[in-house]
């Protein structure tokens, strides 16, 4: 857990996936070399040759909300498109319990963006249906998302592996009437507004937290690994639109060099997050000094 001003954190894991070095078209041995230190053994696994991918929630209490910023792959979820994901049997409800929270506690639930990793528990099976998994939150989701993904509209021509996500996922929450579709750029409570960072996905929006004089921002996909710090003309394989993914990057890594943000990426591994700031010809990267998994 992390104490920013009058703000609880706590990051809470669901599982660390081996991702392959095809995550980038430009990547080569020799990047790992100079970023050796920062990589290894968090960050990359050398026996493996592969990335280390966490795939995590992030709670946070403030005085008025409990709120939870996206809900990784969750389980019994069919998942033929992407077969990490499909049929996850993990205790992730008990680990959010042991963070200090219970769905009932959850007052708002915040999806970055509606990737697979991002929204399987907004949901869970009961008696074959598919139900909100927090109760009595309200989901805020991108607008620009839920258009982009619905099968009936901006998803109609897309294979129907893809579409489970939609329909397990998010379609329940807004039939049950408890979806709020923002824009990117709302002020959600006096600590925590929306920076629109499109590319990644159309409407992905990071999440930003002001309190105490300090400024945390959880950047969801803008970035998957640390080395994208040092090139951010990389944008993932997952990327639906490389070239804004690049931009979007790029006009953050700037705004966070100005604002002295700390920053957590959706994917990071340990610490999970950091500082990012200019250098000659760049940026460079500052690793949190400590975890925030529960004590």
């Amino acid at each position: 857990m992390l104490s920013i001003g009058n703000v609880e954190i706590t990051r809470i894991e669901e599982v660390v996936l081996n991702e392959p070095t095809t995550l980038f078209a430009d990547w080569n041995d020799s990047v790992l070399e100079q970023h050796r230190d920062l990589m290894i053994p968090h960050c990359f696994d050398v026996k493996a040759h592969t990335f280390y991918a966490s795939i995590h929630s992030y709670l946070i209490k403030t005085p008025g909300q409990t709120i939870l910023i996206d809900t990784c792959g969750g389980n019994d979820k069919p998942r033929p498109a992407s077969p990490r994901f499909h049929m996850l049997n993990i205790p992730w409800l008990d680990r959010l319990k042991a963070a200090g929270a219970t769905p009932e506690d959850i007052d708002t639930v915040i999806c970055t963006h509606l990737h697979v990793d991002h929204v399987g528990w907004n949901t869970r099976l009961v008696d074959g249906q598919w139900v909100p998994t927090f109760p009595k939150a309200k989901y805020v989701f991108p607008r620009i998302e839920v258009e982009w993904r619905d099968p009936k509209h901006g998803a109609a021509d897309k294979p129907p592996a893809t579409h489970h996500v939609f329909l397990d996922s998010v379609l329940p929450i807004i039939e049950a009437r408890k979806a709020q579709l923002v824009e990117g750029t709302e002020r959600w409570t006096d600590e925590i507004d929306f920076m629109p960072t499109p590319g990644h996905a159309p409407g992905q929006m990071a999440v930003r937290l002001r309190t105490g004089g300090e400024e945390v921002v959880f950047t969801a996909d803008v970035m998957h690994q640390p080395v994208q710090v040092f090139n951010p003309t990389w944008s993932s394989k997952y990327c639906e639109d490389p070239v804004l993914a690049t931009a979007t990057r790029k006009r953050m890594f700037d705004y966070f060099a100005d604002n002295k943000s700390l920053v957590f990426p959706a994917h990071f591994g340990f610490p999970h997050g950091g500082y990012i700031s200019r250098r000659s010809g760049g940026y460079d990267f500052k690793p949190l000094g400590r975890d925030i998994n529960p004590a």
